[in-house]
């Protein structure tokens, strides 16, 4: 492994995205994925929009206890959101849903936030890492081929970066790409490397 002070661990990255799965095994490092506990990712309405996605992501960390609690044991969670106009854009409900989010992301510039958690019996580490995001003005056509090709309705802002409309849409990012795709990988190898 690439840092001996993990080997001691048996890590679980306890999330269903597979984007977060093809992320971390290109690291290299050993692990588990842990599915099947459904957290309701809701938070308080006055929490600021910087602290949503790690609130989120410590609500899927408290919601795997069992587990962090025992020896040897590591989870990770994450939680990745869109902001725009001091808002919190989630996964569309829909096909409509998702052609309004992208029409409001045509054109401008938001920020990606993703929270990320690491937890032990006896430690935690908690960060965000922020992308800007900035969008060409897309063509009406170009959303409805994308929503309709790519079915985006798991993503957070109804797009993934790496899919067509990150090809033709996206021109610019100031940060993580992979922070985009849901796990600032880069940051999370620094925190892993000094945990």
């Amino acid at each position: 492994m690439i840092f001996k002070k993990l080997e001691s661990y048996n890590i679980t990255l306890a999330s269903g995205s597979p984007r977060r799965k093809e992320i971390l095994e290109k690291t290299g490092i050993p692990f588990t994925i842990g599915r099947g506990r459904d957290v309701r990712e809701e938070y308080p309405a006055d929490l600021p929009i910087d602290q949503v996605a790690l609130f989120l992501a410590r609500l899927k960390a408290d919601a795997w206890k069992d587990i962090w609690q025992q020896p040897n044991q590591m989870v990770i969670t994450a939680d990745t959101i869109v902001a725009i106009d001091n808002k919190v854009i989630g996964k569309p409900e829909d096909r409509d849903h998702a052609i309004q989010m992208l029409n409001n992301l045509s054109g401008r510039s938001h920020r990606v936030v993703t929270g990320v958690v690491i937890r032990t019996a006896d430690k935690e580490k908690a960060f965000t890492d922020v992308t800007t995001v900035h969008f060409k003005p897309l063509a009406r056509e170009e959303i409805i081929y994308y929503i309709d090709q790519y079915q985006p309705f798991d993503k957070a802002g109804a797009y993934g970066i790496q899919e067509w409309i990150g090809l033709i849409g996206i021109h610019r990012i100031e940060g993580s790409y992979f922070n985009v795709m849901g796990l600032p990988v880069s940051r999370l190898m620094e925190e892993l490397r000094n945990f």
